[in-house]
């Protein structure tokens, strides 16, 4: 069992019922992973994915090996048929066949680099490591995709929703950098999944691909798309159609307490305050970014939990 996408999930209120429970005793499993190691590869830099993965997984009495590329393995080939004579030292078929041997699960971090959108949707680092990596391949963000915060935010949800059907938005705001999309494109994913009636919003030229936000209410005025919200969801991304481009840095799309009106606060974290959203949102009582980021733990867990099951 590999956990790559949020399509991986057989049931997500099933999944979600089930991190509730671990949350409520989480060392309840601690036996199941007993003489189990995970490996901990992050391609990119990380402050929650790493310690709420590594958190999970000590839960259920694992060991945990931490690597990051960037700073401590050789560069990566991932091309077939390439003459390695420059500045790559190591190709994927041995490095990956190398990891199983020392480990039960690995679990990736590795970002989109926002210049190629073909090279980026082929996912070669995640999809690199699925070929010839011998073990279960959990995805700590990729490309396209961050099925494990998507798996949180989902937890979040069902615990602070007080109705059957919930008004969630999904709001762009300006960001410095170009950010990748792959937040985005999983909680769209999961919210596909849910009983709510969701809009995303966005300046014209943000628009997601539209294969993921099929069916999808787009709204281009953000004050319209968050009257009457319960969810608030603010997320920075680049251009799709204008791939990895910053189209607009228009400081009105920050988020303020007059926008978000009586509606829940979600964002990923990390966040830039009073760019992003405004001081008083992240301080008053309607943010729920510490909820979710204590999630990300539960829904870590429950992967986990699961392909332990499957490989004990």
């Amino acid at each position: 069992m590999n956990y790559l996408s949020i399509k991986d999930i057989d049931s997500l209120k099933d999944w979600v019922s089930e991190a509730k429970k671990l949350k409520e005793n989480p060392r309840e499993y601690t036996s199941l992973g007993q003489g189990k190691t995970i490996c901990l590869l992050f391609f990119n830099n990380s402050l929650r994915t790493r310690l709420s993965t590594q958190k999970a997984a000590m839960n259920l009495g694992m060991e945990v090996m931490v690597m990051n590329f960037g700073s401590e393995g050789w560069q990566l080939e991932f091309g077939d048929g390439v003459i390695m004579n420059e500045g790559k030292s190591e190709h994927i078929k041995e490095a990956a066949k190398v990891v199983s041997q020392f480990c039960d699960i690995v679990a990736i971090r590795a970002f989109a680099g926002l210049r190629d959108k073909e090279a980026d949707e082929a996912e070669v680092v995640l999809n690199g490591f699925v070929e010839y990596a011998s073990i279960p391949i959990v995805n700590m963000e990729s490309s396209v995709g961050h099925p494990l915060q998507a798996l949180a935010d989902a937890i979040t949800l069902d615990e602070q929703h007080t109705k059957e059907r919930p008004k969630v938005v999904l709001s762009w705001a300006p960001h410095p950098r170009a950010l990748p999309h792959a937040v985005a494109n999983s909680f769209v994913e999961m919210i596909h999944l849910q009983d709510a009636d969701v809009v995303i919003t966005h300046p014209e030229g943000y628009e997601l691909d539209a294969a993921i936000t099929k069916n999808i209410h787009i709204e281009y005025d953000q004050i319209k798309a968050c009257e009457n919200a319960d969810f608030v969801y603010v997320k920075n991304w680049s251009s799709y159609k204008e791939y990895g481009k910053i189209l607009s840095q228009d400081t009105n799309w920050m988020m303020t307490q007059e926008k978000l009106g009586n509606a829940k606060f979600m964002h990923c974290l990390p966040v830039r305050r009073n760019v992003v959203v405004e001081d008083a949102v992240l301080d008053g009582n309607q943010s729920l970014v510490i909820e979710q980021a204590n999630n990300r733990t539960y829904a870590a867990q429950v992967v986990l939990k699961k392909i332990l099951n499957e490989i004990n």
